[in-house]
């Protein structure tokens, strides 16, 4: 397969791009749902999430739930992110979204 991907964009050359209220930069603020969709036993799963945590070393525990991995997962949707959420809520900044099908379905 040809890989035609431009790596190089306009390289050298300054487009002089003019942002809304002479800007000199522009920031996109992205938040990712994820919680509910990680690995889990009640999902279907063979064993709990190991590999996307911050428990170190995390190992497998074959069909039994891991209660400190859940816990970890369930902070994010009960309070984590509502309050990530609501300090651009209240500071009127917009906020892209990204979420994940299992996880939003729940």
């Amino acid at each position: 397969m040809k890989d035609d991907r431009n790596y190089i964009g306009y390289g050298k050359k300054d487009l002089n791009i003019s942002w809304p209220n002479n800007a000199k930069l522009a920031l996109q603020f992205v938040l990712n749902y994820e919680e509910g969709a990680e690995n889990n036993i009640l999902n279907g799963d063979d064993h709990s999430e190991i590999f996307l945590s911050e428990i170190i070393g995390a190992q497998p525990i074959k069909n039994a739930r891991h209660m400190n991995m859940e816990s970890i997962y369930e902070y994010g949707s009960r309070r984590g992110f509502w309050r990530i959420y609501n300090e651009f809520v209240k500071r009127k900044i917009p906020l892209t979204i990204f979420g994940v099908g299992m996880a939003l379905e729940k």
